[in-house]
């Protein structure tokens, strides 16, 4: 499976300018199966808890059906960031896949929030991690900090996540996430992640790029730097294999020595 992300600056509280943007860089990454955009992609990210309120979608709104649109026309899988509200009214930083035939596949909710920006605008996800079959490829969700807990990606992992795609909005002062923990998770979890980030700036937070697809080797097979950028990396199922034969953390694991950590 070929897997492109699109690294690029916000444009902030213009979903229009965002969904006319999307079109044509799917166009642009025809021949890729999946495309992965950045956190909060629809409005972005750093905008405020009254822009989000007033922005905010159900799953199955508008966007969706647009993005639904631009999927089937590209040919491509697409997984977007937005600001998701539900009938309750609540709101949640949420990421949603809709596949090549503009079905909706799944959505998922960002669980731990980061500090203050994201407590303001947001309510936390719940218990709830879905694991959707994309082109024969398992494939798990995350979103930005939420890869910075290592029991979130492992229990994708144990629940047979392949490919853990990442839509993040990280900073220039959290570089050491972007260049060294996104390959220490596919390292220590046996699959791929996909991580696409922002870059530029948006009011007073300055991005540090560096999306990546990092491998089971913790090899990167695709790697943007600090500009704006499309990137393609395929999935190789022999180097999973290849590299779970050498590296047997999911094996070797002792459960029965771990249990007293849940209750800390």
């Amino acid at each position: 499976m070929r897997v492109a992300l699109y690294q690029c600056p916000p444009l902030p509280l213009d979903p229009a300018a965002n969904l006319h943007r999307l079109h044509q860089v799917a166009m642009e990454a025809r021949g890729a199966d999946l495309l992965v955009l950045p956190e909060m992609y629809m409005t972005g990210y750093n905008i405020g808890a009254e822009a989000v309120s007033t922005l905010a979608e159900v799953y199955n709104g508008e966007w969706a059906q647009q993005i639904g649109r631009i999927a089937k026309a590209a040919g491509l899988a697409i997984v977007y960031g937005y600001p998701e509200r539900t009938a309750e009214g609540d709101i949640f930083n949420a990421v949603q896949l809709i596949d090549c035939h503009g079905e909706r596949l799944c959505n998922y909710r960002k669980t731990h929030l980061y500090g203050d920006l994201d407590r303001s605008m947001f309510s936390p996800g719940d218990n709830d991690f879905p694991l959707v079959e994309l082109n024969g490829w398992k494939l798990g969700f995350l979103i930005c900090y939420d890869l910075e807990f290592p029991e979130n990606a492992r229990r994708l992992a144990l629940a047979g996540a392949e490919l853990i795609v990442t839509p993040t909005a990280n900073m220039v002062s959290f570089d050491f996430v972007a260049d060294v923990m996104v390959r220490s998770r596919a390292f220590e979890n046996q699959c791929y992640v996909a991580y696409a980030n922002y870059c530029g700036h948006e009011r007073d937070i300055h991005y540090c790029g560096q999306s990546s697809l990092a491998a089971p080797d913790g090899s990167r097979i695709a790697l943007a730097g600090l500009d704006e950028a499309l990137i393609v990396g395929e999935l190789d199922r022999q180097l999973m294999s290849d590299s779970r034969e050498i590296n047997r953390y999911l094996n070797d694991r002792r459960p029965e020595l771990y249990g007293a950590l849940n209750q800390r």
